[in-house]
Formats: structure tokens, C-alpha cells, sequence
């Protein structure tokens, strides 16, 4: 005699959106790499700053330093933007598209660095995340119309971060951020209006959080970088 099963409909934890997840888990093993050596593989793979470019560490920096972090709240800023707004990102673009807006984010921000501050070493996520708010703006774009919600996010976020680099002084990159911003709108403008999904996408930006220099130049003496995030 069959019997019905009466219980409840078990529940079950969902790895719902890989790219982000992975992109997340990644940024905490490289936090941990730099805790325990010191701040070494955070100079080696996780920043990026002026090279030789006969260095093979140097194209990896063009793209790795987005998984680097100073401490704990760096990473723990960033990750709380990454985790909410990425997911819907995600579901709306697909993870090809979204890995492909991490990575050019990673590399455009890393190679202007390289090009046009010498001095300064970037690391940290605060532009992948500002490339996700702005194209986070555009989910709602139709044919011949730009968003107002666009508009208003990028003025704010964007004219916010040109005030602080002209007002105030500190370690963060408010280069990046903008950089990232700009990545954002214009792959989620190719991306919405074109419908593509995995060739065009682009976004990043970066946190408005400040903490401490991941690698003090006074402990060593061959680093002359200041370090922003």
C-alpha cells in the first residue's frame, strides 16, 4: 500500500549566481594570502602600479588587482555592495556577460593606472562595484530614452567622487571609482540597447570606504607607491 508524504518541501541552499559568488570567494582567499604573507602576494599579484613590462607579474597585476584588499573592512565595504546588487546583474545579463564586465573594468582601470600614475598602487574591488551600480541603473532602458534613475545615479555618485578628489585627501581612488562608473554606463547602454550578452559589458566601480595602506612604503624600503582603493 503507497502512502502519501505528507511532510514539507525540503529546502535547499542555491549557488545562484556563480560569477559573483566565485568573484567574492576569490577577493577573501586573496585577503588571506595577504594576511599571512604579510602583505607580499598583495604587492606581487593583488595592485597594480608602474613595471617593467618585461615583468610577466605585470599583466597579471592588470587584472588581479581587483581581488586584492587591504584589511577586512575593505574587502567587507565592497563585498556588502557586490552581494546585493550583483546577483540581479547576473540574472538579467547572464554570468558570460558579467564576468566580461569584471574583467574589462579590471583591465582598463589597471592599465590607465599603470599609464598615468606612476606613483600610485590600486587595489581592491570599489571599481567593479561602481561599474555595477551604474549598469544596474540601466535594466529598465528602451529604445531612444536614457533612464532618469541613470542620470541621477551617475551625477551623484560620479560628481561626488570628482568633489572628493578635488577636496579631500586620502587613500582612495577616486580615479577608480569614476573610471569604473564610466566602464558601467557605457557597457550597460551597448548592452540594453544591442541585447548582447556575453561581448558587451563593462562595469565597475569602487567603495567609498578608507582604511589604513595595505603595504607601508616606511617597512619597505624598495616600494615608493602610495597605495589607494
Amino acid at each position: 500500500m503507497n502512502s502519501l508524504s505528507t511532510g514539507k518541501p525540503k529546502i535547499k541552499i542555491s549557488f545562484n549566481s556563480p560569477v559573483v559568488l566565485w568573484f567574492a570567494i576569490l577577493c577573501l582567499i586573496s585577503l588571506i594570502l595577504s594576511y599571512v604573507t604579510k602583505g607580499y602576494t598583495n604587492q606581487l599579484l593583488f595592485s597594480v602600479y608602474r613595471s617593467s613590462l618585461l615583468d610577466p607579474f605585470t599583466y597579471v597585476r592588470f587584472f588581479g588587482h581587483v581581488l586584492g584588499h587591504a584589511d577586512m573592512e575593505h574587502y567587507l565595504s565592497n563585498m556588502m555592495f557586490l552581494l546585493v546588487v550583483g546577483p540581479l546583474l547576473e540574472e538579467k545579463y547572464g554570468s558570460k556577460s558579467l564576468l566580461f564586465v569584471i574583467l574589462s573594468t579590471a583591465f582598463v582601470t589597471g592599465v590607465l593606472n599603470f599609464i598615468l600614475f606612476p606613483n600610485i598602487q590600486l587595489l581592491g574591488a570599489s571599481g567593479v562595484v561602481f561599474a555595477f551600480i551604474l549598469l544596474s541603473s540601466f535594466t529598465s532602458l528602451k529604445q531612444g530614452e536614457i533612464p532618469l534613475t541613470f542620470i541621477l545615479v551617475a551625477f551623484l555618485y560620479i560628481g561626488e567622487q570628482i568633489l572628493d578628489g578635488i577636496m579631500v585627501e586620502d587613500n582612495i581612488s577616486n580615479f577608480a571609482h569614476i573610471l569604473g562608473g564610466v566602464c558601467g554606463s557605457v557597457l550597460g547602454y551597448l548592452l540594453n540597447r544591442n541585447k548582447l550578452s556575453v561581448q558587451c559589458a563593462t562595469q565597475p566601480f569602487y567603495d567609498v570606504n578608507q582604511s589604513r595602506p595595505m603595504y607601508d612604503p616606511a617597512q619597505n624600503s624598495n616600494n615608493n607607491y602610495n597605495t589607494y582603493y
